[in-house]
C-alpha cells in the first residue's frame, strides 16, 4: 500500500518527539544560515568594490553604491546580531534593551572594515610576492579561494570578539563550504598571511598566527585531545606560530603549549607535538624510498634522509 503525505507527515512529526535534541521548537529565533551567507557575500562586495559585483563599479560612483550597500548590510546585520543576542541573553533582560545594543554592535562592526582592509592588502601583498605562478593581485582577489576565506575570517573574528553567538561560525563554515579552507573565527592571525592553494587546511579556535606566515595544503594546527569535552572550552588548545613561519603541505601541530619559534620551516607531512626554537627546520627522518623500473621484477631499495 502506497503512503500518502499524510502518513508520511504523522511519521516524521512522531520522530520530532522521539528525537528531540536535533528539533529547535518553541524557542528563540535564531540567525539565519541563508541570510548570514548573503550578509556575507554583500560584505566582501565592500571590501573588495568592483571584484564581487556583477556590473564594473565605476570611481564616479563608489560613494553611492558604497552607501545603499552599506544601509543594507547594516540592516540585515542587525536583525542577524539581535536574533544572537536574544538566542545568548537571559530571559529577563528586555527586548527592548537587545535592539539598541544589537545596533551598537553592528555599527561597531561595520566601524572595523578600513582596518580589515588594510590587514588584506598585506595579505594579498604575501601571496602575490610569495606565489610566482600568480599573473596579477587581480588574479589573487577573483580566483584564489583563500582570500576569499581569510578575508570572511578576519571580519567573522571581530564579530567573535564582540562575543557574538553562532554568526561568526556560520559567516566562516559558509567560506569553509565554498574553498576546502577551514579557519576558526576565534583564531588569532596576523598581517602578510598566505595560504597556497589551501584545500584542507584547518587552523583551531585557540591558535595564534604571527606575521609573514606562509602555509601550504592540508595543514593542521589542531588540538593534542578532544577527550575531555566542554571541560576544555576557552582554553588554550591549539598551536602559536611565531613570525615568518613557513608550514609545508600536510603538517600537523598539535595541542596549545606548542609554538613554533619565529624564522622556522616545517617540512611537508611532519606530525609535530612539541615546540620547535627559532629558526629551526622541522623534516620527516629516515624516509624509505623504492625506485622500480618499468619491467623489472624487483625493486632497488635505497634509504635516505630529508
Amino acid at each position: 500500500m502506497q503512503l500518502t503525505v499524510t502518513q508520511l507527515t504523522d511519521q516524521l512529526v512522531a520522530s520530532y518527539a522521539r528525537v528531540g535534541g536535533i528539533n529547535h521548537l518553541d524557542g528563540k529565533n535564531l540567525p539565519s544560515k541563508r541570510t548570514t551567507g548573503l550578509i556575507t557575500v554583500d560584505l566582501l562586495r565592500l571590501l573588495f568594490p568592483g571584484f564581487f559585483d556583477e556590473h564594473l563599479v565605476h570611481s564616479s560612483e563608489i560613494k553611492l553604491e558604497t552607501a545603499v550597500l552599506m544601509d543594507s548590510v547594516m540592516e540585515h546585520l542587525e536583525e542577524e546580531i539581535y536574533k544572537s543576542l536574544e538566542y545568548r541573553s537571559p530571559e529577563k533582560l528586555a527586548k527592548r534593551e537587545l535592539r539598541p545594543h544589537a545596533r551598537c554592535l553592528t555599527l561597531e562592526f561595520l566601524a572595523c572594515l578600513p582596518h580589515i582592509r588594510e590587514l588584506l592588502q598585506t595579505d594579498i601583498e604575501a601571496a602575490f610576492n610569495g606565489d610566482p605562478a600568480a599573473l596579477s593581485r587581480e588574479e589573487i582577489i577573483v580566483a584564489y579561494p583563500f582570500v576569499e576565506t581569510i578575508a570572511v575570517q578576519r571580519m567573522a573574528h571581530e564579530l567573535y570578539r564582540k562575543q557574538i553567538a553562532l554568526i561568526p561560525r556560520i559567516m566562516t563554515e559558509w567560506a569553509h563550504g565554498r574553498t576546502g579552507i577551514d579557519l576558526h573565527p576565534g583564531a588569532v592571525i596576523g598581517s602578510h598571511f598566505f595560504i597556497d592553494h589551501g584545500t584542507g587546511t584547518v587552523v583551531g579556535e585557540t591558535s595564534t598566527i604571527g606575521n609573514h606566515v606562509k602555509m601550504y595544503q592540508g595543514v593542521g594546527l589542531v588540538a593534542r585531545s578532544l577527550s575531555g569535552g566542554q571541560a576544555l572550552a576557552g582554553q588554550k588548545r591549539h598551536p602559536s606560530i611565531e613570525d615568518r613561519v613557513t608550514i609545508y603541505a600536510n603538517a600537523t601541530i598539535v595541542g596549545g603549549e606548542t609554538v613554533i619559534g619565529a624564522g622556522s620551516t616545517i617540512g611537508a607531512n611532519v606530525f609535530l607535538l612539541k615546540s620547535v626554537p627559532p629558526n629551526s627546520l622541522v623534516v620527516q627522518d629516515d624516509v624509505k624510498v623504492k625506485v622500480v623500473k618499468k619491467g623489472d621484477r624487483e625493486a632497488e631499495g635505497i634509504d635516505f634522509q630529508i
